[in-house]
């Protein structure tokens, strides 16, 4: 997704709310899904071109490799 502030109509920089939920993660006590609430999570605060690749791995559709 994106942020479309308001004030701006149109996308911006900002940073937007990230979920990942899969049988490999532990829940963080977080009692709302906003940008406050994420950055206390275990994710934090990521690079977009890192979504795919947590994602896939929690999917277990990434292949093993190294030692």
């Amino acid at each position: 997704d994106h942020a479309t502030p308001a004030i701006m109509a149109a996308h911006s920089w900002h940073q937007v709310p990230f979920l990942l939920h899969s049988k490999l993660t532990k829940g963080q006590g977080v009692p709302t899904f906003d940008e406050k609430a994420c950055a206390l999570g275990a994710i934090g605060s990521i690079p977009a071109t890192s979504v795919m690749v947590l994602g896939l791995s929690h999917a277990g559709k990434m292949t093993k490799f190294g030692p």
